[in-house]
């Protein structure tokens, strides 16, 4: 790694070049000329700051025509050398894309580039807004510069540089294909900066962009520029996380390690009620003393802290938008005020003039009296679920010193430049989608990296907060460790499918997909799992010779006994499969208001049946059950819980108990509503006893393969040997490694050409469509290329079957929100409302198509669980777009939806999206479907949806 010094001008230098000789110096001055003559010297003139050794060294890469791939921590400056490619390609006269992972970001970018270039030399293409297209430099997300490289646009033509920011989104599970999609596609003579975070396997990816892009270096930065220091706060008391031991070696604080033990050592407050009447009266008073100093101290309480320590302004992680709302709340309760007047007055005046565009009846609605409060205090929340416009006034306000204090979920930590002076955790654990689980490595210094601000701050702080049960050593591990591992998610797609055949063919194309970097990292894979079967197979020996038996052959005798455990096993699945089918049949046969049993779960006892849920009830748009998973019940149990059951609630077959009348009023959000029903379901039913499931005859006892195996095993040589149930043993083990073994001699198999084998399973379904013909892209073909999205294919179905034809704009609007809204909450939530008439039909004919495409996938071995095919549409946003098509206001359509305002504008932008690639893709003639598309655009894109703050 190359290491340059930066020293004053007319020191160092000038002291140096007097020792040295007339011709020494005489070099040095022809090599000073040529290094003012580069690009590199042009640029560094423009910034008030000397460059890092990091970015000089991406920066001559660059310039002497190589790509690059820098990793350093969030806020080095790596983007500096992104706009360094953006110098280079005005500077000769050619395009560069500058592609970011979120439209803030690019918003962000677009903004900064104009400042430094001039808004005529720049432009901005996200999904939302088109600026100066043909602009020499432009700012876009990544799947922008994805659909332009499928469509061969001429915006390519002159293309020098791309600039990959924030390049590890390609571990991402849902868009990271698009990144290696990208990258894979370009023109070679397109020169690739990749902008990453720091990431443990920079070396292996810098490898696969050498074999796909050419001559590409890799610089690895782990220095931060402003040091970040790491403390736990507990009751009043903030403790360093490590204190420097010899060597320089950190350790943790022994002060935190005996908090820690004492905590653990403390009854929990269970134990404490049950123990208080004979506690001693010392004890007590030592456990006063003890929770005095103790404790996790409350969000106004931190703020207030952390003002007074000069660590303020700050950024708190909570993983709960709600969360963030109450924080900010209970500030304002708190009566913190971190502006003076004149601070109030100057953030009234952006704030107003940020959002002078926005209805004043909306305002109300929108929260906006409430957030304003909290801005003109230095108080803020930043998460998804706001308004896109009152995030953006957030990070100006931040970014100027004007708010001091945001409560931000971990989106926030996604590339924004928002950094702070300090940074809070809360908590260690988050909701990952499926449970709670321990935040990694990874996520902790991407979170804890906003910690500094260069050229402000002389250090930074991260700070988590004392939990009960934490362990010190967990957090030192998360503190010290830069383990984020570049991950491939990548993944064909039918749209990526027949844009690469329409392209390449389709033996050019299964090449192409060979060389993406998830089949690198899969090939590189094998070398090690190949090792480990050369292991076994020795060991093999080994228990071989160990299990002999000098009676007979034991390896047979092995394998019968194994036989016979297998027989009884596959009975006992049978039986379990039969009861399990007997209880699906019961469950098809209940009805609303039937009342009910449930025999386990966590839900076992009374319950009355609200919605059978029926495998057809799922046009419904329930999600996440498919059709062999069986009814699921929705159901409100008597300790008044509204709850959707699974199967496995159900064992044995249910009947109904009694029947009961369910209220047309009964609404199953409503606490008291619950509570009335749930009441008069008791009294009804309380009294009966439920049927105890009566045992019935093991399959083993009468089955004939089983009296035969028993009988070979008795007859066998070895069953007489006095060593058998040693030898038993050895062939356990044997049997158990040849197993292993056999798995992974599978999973090499598996990984050898992974992606091309689901390309060619994809393909094989277009194929059954008729959207392939061999190596030719069908009509059909030809307009599924031009959908993008997780639906793209039943998309297309639905305009080849003319399902939308006759629809309003507002009809299919509500349709197209299937496409692409995928509901936050599970599936205990009833169905959801749904516009009547047309627009009903088309949503259940979607779910059918679905249906069938679900059917087929499963013929191809198409698998969703490895993130291909076709998840089911949810028709839970159908209703609000619906409304709001229709003109609706704000307050109403928010009011039913219910959902923040930040969630129902990002659901309608990708409506908006997905409407216009359908008004590109339908028919022209013979189709209202094109021109319905473009009036839904016009009828969604109004109030508090249109507004864009770009600049």
């Amino acid at each position: 790694m190359i290491v340059l010094l930066s020293q004053a001008p007319g020191t160092l230098e000038s002291t140096m070049t007097d020792d040295l000789s007339p011709a020494e110096r005489y070099a040095a001055a022809r090599s000073r000329a040529a290094e003012q003559a580069t690009a590199l010297a042009s640029f560094r003139e423009m910034y008030d700051f000397g460059l890092d050794p990091f970015q000089i060294e991406a920066c001559q890469a660059l310039e002497a025509g190589k790509g690059v791939l820098v990793a350093a921590p969030t806020g080095s400056g790596k983007t500096i050398v992104g706009e360094f490619a953006v110098h280079l390609a005005l500077q000769q006269g050619k395009k560069c894309f500058y592609t970011t992972p979120i439209k803030a970001l690019s918003n962000q970018k677009y903004s900064d580039l104009c400042r430094r270039y001039g808004a005529e030399k720049v432009g901005l293409l996200t999904g939302d807004n088109s600026v100066n297209s043909d602009a020499p430099v432009v700012v876009m997300t990544t799947e922008v510069l994805r659909n332009m490289l499928y469509a061969g646009s001429q915006t390519l033509l002159g293309l020098g540089y791309v600039v990959m920011d924030e390049v590890h989104y390609l571990s991402d599970r849902f868009r990271g294909a698009v990144w290696e999609e990208v990258i894979i596609h370009l023109p070679e003579s397109v020169t690739l900066v990749s902008l990453s975070a720091t990431v443990s396997n920079a070396e292996e990816f810098g490898d696969w962009l050498d074999t796909v892009r050419g001559d590409t270096e890799v610089i690895v930065s782990e220095h931060r520029p402003v040091p970040l220091f790491q403390h736990v706060l507990a009751g009043r008391r903030m403790y360093d996380l490590f204190e420097e031991g010899e060597g320089h070696r950190r350790a943790v604080n022994p002060d935190l390690t005996r908090l820690a033990r004492m905590e653990a050592s403390r009854p929990s407050y269970q134990d404490r009620r049950r123990g208080r009447n004979t506690m001693r009266e010392a004890d007590r008073e030592r456990e006063r003393r003890q929770r005095s100093r103790v404790w996790t101290p409350g969000r106004p309480e931190v703020i207030e802290r952390l003002d007074a320590e000069g660590l303020l302004p700050a950024i708190t992680f909570i993983f709960s938008r709600a969360a963030c709302e109450a924080a900010v709340q209970q500030c304002l309760y708190a009566g913190l005020r971190l502006n003076d007047e004149d601070a109030r007055a100057e953030v009234r005046g952006l704030v107003e003039e940020r959002t002078a565009a926005i209805p004043r009846e909306d305002l109300h609605v929108l929260g906006y009296y409430e957030w304003l409060e909290g801005l003109e205090r230095g108080i803020a929340a930043h998460h998804a679920g706001m308004l896109p416009t009152f995030k953006e006034v957030v990070e100006e306000l931040f970014v100027r010193g004007l708010v001091k204090a945001v409560f931000a979920t971990e989106t926030l930590a996604l590339g924004i430049n928002m950094p702070a002076r300090s940074v809070v955790l809360e908590k260690l654990v988050k909701w990952n989608g499926e449970q709670h689980a321990d935040i990694t490595p990874g996520e902790y210094t991407q979170l804890t990296g906003r910690a500094g601000r260069r050229g402000i701050d002389v250090e930074g702080h991260a700070v988590v907060l004392w939990q009960r049960a934490m362990n010190p050593d967990h957090l030192a591990g998360l503190a010290g460790t830069r383990t984020y591992p570049l991950r491939s998610s990548f993944k064909p797609s039918y749209n990526m499918a027949v844009n690469l055949v329409e392209q390449f063919g389709r033996h050019r194309s299964r090449e192409l997909l060979e060389t993406s970097f998830a089949q690198f990292q899969a090939d590189r894979s094998v070398v090690g799992i190949s090792r480990q079967v050369q292991r076994n197979e020795e060991g093999l020996e080994g228990y071989k010779a160990s299990m002999t038996c000098h009676l007979g052959d034991f390896e047979e005798y092995a394998g019968l006994r194994r036989e016979l455990k297998d027989r009884e096993t596959e009975l006992a699945r049978q039986g379990a499969s039969e009861r399990r089918a007997e209880a699906a049949v019961a469950l098809e046969k209940l009805k609303p208001g039937d009342v009910i049993h449930v025999p386990t779960g966590k839900y076992a006892g009374l319950a009355l049946v609200l919605d059978p849920g029926l495998p057809a009830g799922r046009a419904n748009g329930h999600r996440g059950f498919e059709q062999h998973d069986g009814p699921r019940p929705l159901v409100l149990t008597a300790e008044r819980q509204v709850k959707r059951l699974a199967s496995m609630d159900f064992p044995v077959p249910v009947e109904a108990l009694e029947r009961m009348r369910i209220p047309k009023s009964f609404n199953p959000r409503s606490p008291q509503s619950r509570r009335d029903l749930a009441s008069a379901l008791r009294t009804k039913a309380g009294h009966i006893p439920p049927e105890r499931a009566r045992k019935k005859r093991s399959q083993a006892a009468d089955d004939r393969e089983i009296a035969r195996l028993r009988t070979a095993i008795r007859a066998h040589a070895c069953h007489g040997c006095a060593e058998r149930e040693d030898h038993a043993r050895w062939a356990e083990r044997y049997h158990r490694l040849l197993r292993d073994t056999s798995q992974l001699e599978r999973r090499i198999e598996g990984r050898t050409n992974t992606i091309a084998r689901t390309f060619d399973r994809i393909v094989a379904l277009l194929t059954e469509l008729d959207y392939l013909r061999g190596d030719e892209v069908t009509d059909d073909g030809k307009r599924l290329a031009r959908l993008y999205g997780e639906l793209d294919l039943l998309a297309s179905e639905c305009l080849r079957a003319g399902v939308w034809e006759g629809l309003g704009p507002a009809e299919l609007a509500a349709c197209v929100s299937a496409l692409v809204y995928e509901a936050r909450v599970g599936d205990d939530a009833m169905a959801p409302k749904l516009p009547s008439g047309k627009a009903k039909a088309a949503l259940g004919e979607m779910v059918r198509i679905w249906g069938r495409l679900d059917a087929l996938e499963e013929d191809f071995r198409i698998n969703q669980t490895e993130g291909v095919g076709q998840r089911e549409p949810d028709l839970g946003f159908a209703w609000a777009v619906y409304m709001w098509a229709s003109g609706k206001g704000l307050d109403e359509v928010l009011r039913e939806a219910e959902m923040p305002a930040g969630d129902f504008v990002r659901w309608c932008k990708q409506v908006i999206d997905v409407l216009g690639q359908i008004s590109a893709a339908a028919p022209v003639e013979g189709s209202t479907v094109a021109k319905a598309a473009r009036k839904a655009v016009e009828q969604v894109l109004r109030g508090v949806v249109a507004y864009s703050s770009v600049g």
